[in-house]
């Protein structure tokens, strides 16, 4: 029929990679609080699921199927011999319904019924039309049950009969024909109700007249007759099946009917019958199942709402509709104040509060992306996955808070695992968390619910009505059925059963009514199977590492608890179930350790590059591990509570300690001598690590809370020694000339704590005494202490490149001949280390009298501008331990600038020329130096800069400015650029005119030899043609008023006649579009952000216009009533200063137009896409947190309203039609459909020759090939 149109519908956010539960394969969920099984959905089988739970809760067809025995459906284990008749189908599905209806698992697999299908794999994937699998898998259950009693069970449930007459009017013969049917095709569109569509079927006459005459057979010639049909045979089952997808001819596609569509849940057939001479009850059904169809035409996604005729199941009123408002208030008040506020930002906090919240405290992992937008807004991958990555790693990464469970498919907190018993009870003192169920936990909970908890209240009549989502199952009401009348969420197919039909007492709440033993006893041994493998996998699964740190293996050092013996760490490991309690661990630990005495406290340990910390001691023993926080690979401190080995113990996360590296001077005589003679020092491990000569580092632990005062005091350092902290402006020996850079702690730091001064694992502090600076190691400059590197780090590498470029064109040996490494100091000139370079590279003997100078390379390779010889290495920013690049050519002295430069264009890279020039030139001097270089001459020449995009930008209009004060420094590019320097300040404009629509002659007579013109579009296809006026020539700092007047200069315009300027309106155009109005009679051209060679458009008013900041002129148009049209626009100016919003620009219109703002309906148009936008009142939204929504700005975003935009109105006092396209708006969406067909013919045209383009991004993805539905029967006959 359809096909796999109904493609499934991908559910945001999941991932492909699941986290491996602890326990292996993790065993199926057991049923959840309905105590209904769902049905797995095979990855597009949502339409199969949908349609078997129709069938399983349909009891006559249920017990029918169920009286078929082995001995005429044959056994499972004979399929493969041969000869063997075993009737696959019906033996599949009775397994199917038996494992439904009795065995304890949340969804049961289809996968056995599919393989007797005849299905390969990729058709589970492969979604079909519910409707079309109805009459197939009926026509399949019938061909497999013939020769068998059950071979007429589907023809007496659900075929009916329709005759068809034709009345002769004339002579009245009357000619009649049956046909049976097995389900009811009916009408949606142009039709609101199921009873209107069955009226115009079978009620309403067709008349055979005019040009259609009807042949009767008595009268024998084309005569007038009457065509009808009615229901001639009722089944016990009516199946509904509405036409939602219909094929739009005009648009050749097809699209799904949305609108309003009723059904009734009980109706009479009567008036559409035969025979009526019956009691209503022959004629009364009642509805039991609706198959729900959510998406598109061409995706999509099936469930099914269905009544528990034998109430089956728990029903269960929805969680907000069965307690009172009070109580709903006091809940909500209560989770205000106990629950923390959310951090949207933090994707653990999200994700855990949407867990937490969840019901069943689980939620599918397809449908967490999902419940994240619901939740915040946005989805994962705009919100969190460039910093956390996709969701599924994320899960992964944070293992200890998050678990996978149902095989990877759902995903639970490890603090909070759904329990299948019972549901977790509201704490009365707030807990962490909530304990998984003991066997203690639970009998006190039955005990406090045999007390407390009143029974069960009877579910209302008629409301055992169930959601059938795949695995999912879950209570609704009667009046959510009235949701799914429309939308993209709507009813597919309606299933109905006669009044009559009524179900026997001992089929109540009983699901192995009428199922056969052989299939109850298999159900049975499922159910041991799946409760062993749950037990063995809660065992395993609560099971966790701990491990066990005693108090005599430890003393406390350097702020933190070290292990008295190196060799031995004082720790031992325990595996004990998490289900159990505190006290129960401290009684298994009093069994281990025989010898301990006095009270035992176990608290929370973690280790910490300074060593053991304590945080919270476990206090309650009645606690399980579980609620505790206690997690595999945890780590417990054994000991009294108090002290450790005599040495108080700071517990808590202020007092976490921080390994911090101390670093003192380490200078001594043999080091200055080092240094003197320049002279590399071997370290010869004096007792300091990670140091070099000079500096001394330790490694020291200090708790987090204690002072600056106090670690210095710990550190035995006098009063007057000055802390240092690491600057962080670079990381240490990156400092130019090869020093080091410490900020010295203000007083009021010295009062801080390491936690509030953020010092963290790791950092250094300096420890300096006042005769410390009398060293030329140390230097001290305000706040900031300069730490010269030891010699063993002072040398720079030389490249010599004979061609200046990059990278050199010899062979191995050759590059490693080039490159050299000269010992160097940060005060050593640069000009000693290239004299020192040439010497050992032997440059002077091979080129004698050349030239040669230094030069850095930035990141890309590229070669920056020659540093300056005179300049020591620290002076000129060249870093120690870096590479320089000789090159041929001059080095700049110190008040010379080293310049790039090109002729005529922007250079390319490497093709600029260079040039040295005394910064104190003036930009006439430096351009005839620049053109005495390339030997041209004149005085048509100017300098310009590179603006940033690289290309040439404004030029340099004070030609006896000096370099320097226009700040150009080395390494600048200037253009040499033909022609005379602009006039300072001055802007070149292009005007244009709009036409007065009223008097187009008055204002286009005096351009007719024009030939010059703009066609600009404008709102209904229409389009208006500007025309070309001249140029202006303008200073940029005259005001618009001089604009307006200059233009009015032009003789062009020298019939327009304005009695003052006000009586015009200045465009600006962007793109071919007016862009913006002018505003600000005496704003200067540079305020109004206008530069040389804008497009201006002038507009002749008929009164004076004086726009403010915050005035927006649209046009807008109201629809003709009942038309698709639109009067002429008004131009209306629009206030929004003080309030921008939707609501504000209605209540403009409606004292506009003198209407009620509520009558409005407003949208606006955009041209390039021929549609139009409609404009909601935001202001009446509110957040789900409650909180007033803010006031949405029409200047923003999504409508970015702005002059000239087009606003549409509907009166909807008088128009019922809120569409606001036109047909020349739907021409025009025709023409770009063209125009995008045109396009991807093109390039299917260049992919058939292999150059096609790749596809882009976003690009819509190609739909599946349609296929036919079939299943594969075998012979029985």
């Amino acid at each position: 029929m359809f096909g796999n149109l109904f493609e499934e519908e991908e559910e945001g956010g999941s991932s492909g990679t699941h986290l491996p539960p602890k326990g292996g394969d993790e065993p199926p969920p057991a049923r959840g609080r309905s105590d209904l099984c769902g049905i797995k959905n095979q990855g597009g089988t949502c339409y199969l699921n949908s349609l078997l739970q129709t069938l399983l809760f349909t009891p006559e067809f249920r017990e029918e199927l169920f009286s078929l025995g082995p001995d005429e459906l044959g056994c499972l284990e004979d399929k493969d011999k041969p000869g063997a008749k075993v009737r696959l189908i019906p033996l599949e599905l009775q397994r199917l319904f038996a494992r439904l209806l009795l065995v304890d698992q949340q969804s049961a697999s289809t996968a056995d019924l599919t393989d007797s299908f005849g299905w390969n794999s990729s058709e589970g994937t492969n979604q079909h039309d519910v409707q079309e699998l109805n009459r197939i898998l009926f026509s399949a259950l019938e061909h497999s049950l013939v020769g068998t009693s059950g071979s007429t069970f589907i023809h007496r449930l659900y075929h009916g009969t329709i005759v068809n007459s034709i009345v002769c009017k004339e002579c009245g013969n009357v000619s009649q024909r049956q046909e049976d049917f097995l389900d009811l095709t009916v009408c949606v569109s142009g039709v609101l109700s199921l009873e209107e569509a069955l009226w115009n079927m079978f009620v309403e006459e067709e008349l055979f007249e005019g040009n259609n005459l009807y042949r009767c057979a008595k009268c024998d010639r084309l005569v007038t007759a009457a065509k009808s049909a009615k229901l001639q045979k009722l089944p016990p089952f009516l199946t509904m099946s509405l036409l939602r997808f219909s094929f739009d001819f005009a648009k050749c596609e097809r699209y799904k009917e949305t609108g309003r569509y009723s059904f009734p849940f009980t109706f009479n057939l009567r008036p559409f019958c035969e025979q009526t001479n019956g009691d209503d009850s022959d004629y009364t059904y009642d509805l039991f199942s609706v198959i729900i169809h959510k998406g598109g035409c061409y995706g999509g996604h099936y469930h099914v709402y269905i009544r528990d005729i034998d109430q089956l199941g728990r029903w269960e009123p929805p969680e907000e509709d069965c307690k009172p408002k009070t109580q709903r208030k006091v809940k909500e008040v209560v989770k205000e104040a106990f629950e923390p506020k959310l951090q949207e930002d933090d994707p653990l906090s999200v994700l855990t509060s949407i867990i937490s919240q969840d019901p069943s405290k689980t939620v599918l992992v397809d449908q967490l992306g999902q419940k994240l937008m619901q939740k915040i807004g946005s989805s994962w991958s705009k919100r969190f996955r460039k910093h956390y990555g996709p969701i599924g790693k994320f899960l992964q990464s944070q293992s200890d808070v998050f678990m996978l469970v149902s095989n990877g498919t759902r995903v639970a907190l490890k603090t909070n695992l759904p329990s299948p018993v019972t549901e977790p009870q509201i704490p009365t003192e707030p807990t962490t968390n909530s304990d998984p169920p003991t066997a203690s936990d639970l009998g006190a909970a039955e005990q406090q619910q045999g007390s407390n908890q009143k029974p069960e209240a009877e579910p209302e009549q008629g409301s055992h009505w169930f959601d059938l989502n795949d695995s999912t199952v879950t209570s609704i009401r009667e009046s959510d059925i009235e949701k799914q009348f429309q939308g993209k969420e709507s009813a597919y197919m309606l299933f109905y059963r006669k009044t009559q039909l009524q179900r026997p007492s001992e089929a109540l709440n009983n699901p192995q009514y009428k199922v056969p033993v052989h299939l109850v006893q298999m159900a049975q041994e499922e159910n041991i199977k799946l409760r062993g493998m749950r037990e063995k996998f809660e065992a395993t699964n609560n099971t966790v590492e701990l491990h066990l740190h005693l108090a005599p293996c430890y003393r406390l050092d350097n702020g933190a608890l070290q292990p008295a013996d190196k060799e031995h760490n004082g720790g031992t490991d325990l595996s004990f179930d998490r289900r159990k309690t505190v006290g129960d661990l401290r009684l298994a630990i009093y069994q281990m350790q025989e010898l301990w005495e006095g009270d035992m406290a176990l608290t929370v340990a973690k280790s910490l590059p300074a060593g053991l910390h304590l945080y919270n001691t476990l206090t309650d023993d009645n606690v399980s591990l579980y609620s505790a926080g206690i997690y595999t690979n945890s780590d417990l401190f054994v000991w009294n509570g108090r002290e450790v080995c005599g040495a108080t113990i700071l517990t808590g996360a202020e007092w976490e300690p921080v390994l911090l590296t101390v670093v003192r001077p380490f200078v001594d005589e043999d080091v200055e001598q080092e240094e003197r003679d320049g002279e590399e020092y071997k370290e010869n491990g004096g007792g300091f690590e990670n140091g070099g000569p000079g500096l001394k580092r330790e490694a020291r632990g200090f708790a987090g809370g204690v002072t600056l005062c106090e670690v210095k005091e710990a550190l035995g350092e006098p009063k007057e020694s000055v802390l240092c902290q690491e600057h962080k402006g670079g990381k240490r020996g990156e400092q130019g000339g090869g020093a080091s850079g410490w900020r010295v702690f203000p007083p009021d730091d010295m009062q801080r704590t390491l936690k509030e001064l953020s010092l963290k694992d790791g950092d250094a502090l300096l420890v300096l005494e006042p005769q410390s600076f009398d060293s030329s190691v140390f230097t001290l400059n305000g706040d900031v202490v300069t730490v010269t590197t030891p010699s063993d780090c002072r040398w720079l590498q030389v490249e010599f490149q004979p061609h200046g470029g990059g990278g050199g064109g010899g062979e191995g040996e050759g590059e490693e001949r080039r490159k050299i490494k000269v010992p160097a100091t940060g005060n050593m000139l640069l000009g000693e280390v290239k004299q020192r370079a040439m010497e050992e590279l032997q440059l002077q003997q091979k080129s004698p009298g050349a030239q040669f100078c230094l030069r850095q390379v930035d990141c890309t390779g590229k070669l920056l501008p020659p540093v300056c010889e005179e300049l020591s290495v620290r002076d000129a920013g060249v870093r120690l331990m870096t590479t320089l690049t000789l090159c041929p050519g001059n080095a700049p002295k110190a008040s010379q600038l080293f310049l790039h430069f090109s002729v005529g264009a922007a250079p390319s890279t490497g093709m600029e020329m260079d040039i040295i020039v005394e910064e104190t030139y003036t930009v006439k001097e430096c351009l005839k130096s620049m053109l005495d270089a390339v030997g041209l001459d004149g005085t048509c020449w100017h300098l310009r800069r590179l603006d940033w995009c690289e290309e040439v930008g404004e030029p340099l209009m004070d030609e006896d400015a000096s370099l320097s004060e226009l700040k150009i420094s080395s390494g600048d590019t200037l253009v040499v650029t033909e022609g005379q320097l602009p006039p300072k300040g001055f802007l070149k404009l292009t005007m244009w005119l709009y036409p007065d629509p009223q008097n187009t002659e008055t204002d286009f007579n005096h351009t007719a030899g024009e030939t010059q013109s703009l066609s600009l579009p404008l709102c209904g296809g229409s389009t208006v043609e500007l025309r070309s006026v001249g140029q202006v020539e303008i200073s940029d700092e005259a005001t618009l008023e001089d604009l307006k007047t200059q233009v009015l200069t032009l003789p062009a315009l020298q019939n327009v006649c304005l009695p003052i300027t006000a009586f015009m309106r200045v465009w600006q155009l962007e793109g071919g579009r007016l862009a913006r109005i002018l505003r600000g009679q005496q704003l200067t051209l540079r305020k109004l952000k206008l530069s040389s060679g804008t497009d201006l458009c002038v507009q002749q008013l008929l009164k004076e216009e004086d726009l403010g900041p915050k005035e927006v002129l649209v046009n807008v148009k109201m629809g003709v009533p009942g038309e698709r049209s639109y009067y002429p626009p008004e131009e209306l100016v629009w206030d929004a200063s003080r309030d921008s919003s939707p609501r504000s620009l209605r209540t403009c219109l409606a004292a506009h137009y003198g209407l009620s703002p509520d009558s409005l309906l407003l949208a606006k148009h955009q041209p390039d896409k021929h549609i139009w936008e409609e404009i909601s009142n935001w202001n009446q939204q509110v957040s789900k947190k409650k909180k007033k929504k803010r006031t949405e700005s029409l200047l923003g975003a999504p409508f970015h309203l702005k002059d000239g935009d087009t606003i549409g109105i509907k009166n909807l006092l008088i128009d019922n039609n809120r569409d606001f396209v036109t047909q020349e708006d739907e021409q025009g969406q025709q023409r770009l459909r063209e125009q995008a067909e045109q396009r991807r013919k093109g390039e299917k045209a260049a992919g058939s020759d292999g150059t096609a383009p790749q596809r882009k991004a976003g690009q819509t993805k190609s739909r599946k090939p349609e296929v036919a539905l079939s299943i594969n029967v075998g012979e029985f006959r």
